[in-house]
């Protein structure tokens, strides 16, 4: 059931919006949130494992991962070696872009992307965050 359903409905049985206590929002925050934290743990491990194969396999590869205080993937970072090259030639411009909801966490997915010298968009690095409130984006 879509989440907007849903809230009419709360709104409904309440007699109206001015009985709820919560918007909307409240409503597609908090499910985002429980759903981003279903099995994030082994993900995580997972995900972890994965970017230090990577390292393992190219010294240049880069990633930061943040964990929140249950030890679950926050937000992520990460590079590798040839976009890395890319920024040193093609990072004069940079732009970020968060539209992208793809994954199945509702996670947004990061893209920074530079442009060449034959005005075509260049892969920087990419990134997932926790949402898109400042706390996220520092």
């Amino acid at each position: 059931m879509r989440i907007n359903k849903t809230f009419q409905s709360l709104v409904k049985d309440a007699g109206g919006h001015e009985n709820v206590p919560f918007c909307e929002r409240d409503v597609r925050n908090y499910i985002n949130k429980e759903r981003r934290a279903i099995g994030k743990e082994g993900d995580g491990n997972a995900l972890i494992s994965y970017f230090c194969q990577m390292k393992e396999h190219n010294s240049d590869f880069f990633y930061d991962i943040n964990l929140d205080d249950d030890f679950h993937v926050k937000n992520m970072f990460w590079v590798d070696a040839r976009s890395k090259a890319a920024y040193e030639y093609f990072g004069d411009v940079v732009t970020f872009d968060t539209t992208y909801l793809t994954n199945k966490y509702d996670m947004p997915f990061d893209v920074f992307v530079g442009v060449n010298y034959r005005g075509q968009s260049t892969l920087l690095g990419c990134g997932l965050l926790s949402g898109e409130d400042i706390d996220s984006f520092v």
